[in-house]
């Protein structure tokens, strides 16, 4: 990265079906730097919640929440990482920066519709579309506080990631 030595962990952050894993991994590409998919870290016990279309609580969410942010504070002493992860609420990505607090996010955001054409037209994977309409619930905005960028996911993968990492470029160092 040119104004850096290193890149500050970024969380890819929106709903089911936003294109989190795409553009986390596209992100990590054009940033120089590994990348994590947050799902990879639920416990067993959560994946077979959401499998049968029930939604995970926040008690259920802790122990998953704390193994990102650990993925996420090595991924900062490392020289960075991209990490795709819900973080759907303000207190889960305060959770995050409990353990990194030089974490920044890029919301992916879209509308409904678009969202829940993509998630019925995902196969093979845990989270049941049903699911959705309580992510959307739960979803909260990035607040003005909070580094992090929101970017329209109608355009295609690479063109989200290369905004994204012009973003994270122009942060101070």
């Amino acid at each position: 990265m040119s104004a850096r030595a290193a890149a500050p962990p970024v969380v890819v952050m929106g709903v089911s079906a936003a294109g989190k894993s795409s553009v986390a991994e596209c992100l990590a590409d054009l940033l120089g730097v590994p990348w994590r998919d947050a799902d990879e870290l639920h416990p067993d016990a959560n994946v077979a919640k959401m499998s049968r279309g029930e939604p995970l609580t926040d008690e259920d969410r802790a122990p998953w929440l704390d193994a990102v942010g650990g993925v996420l504070s090595a991924g900062s002493a490392s020289g960075g990482i991209v990490v795709a992860c819900s973080a759907l609420r303000r207190v889960y990505r305060d959770r995050l920066r409990d353990h990194a607090a030089d974490a920044v996010f890029v919301h992916l955001d879209g509308s409904p519709e678009l969202l829940a054409e993509r998630a019925g037209a995902r196969r093979d994977h845990f989270m049941p579309p049903s699911l959705l309409a309580s992510q959307l619930a739960l979803l909260e905005a990035l607040s003005p506080d909070e580094t992090g960028v929101a970017i329209d996911v109608a355009p295609p993968v690479g063109e989200i990631a290369a905004a994204a990492a012009a973003w994270v470029r122009a942060l101070p160092a």
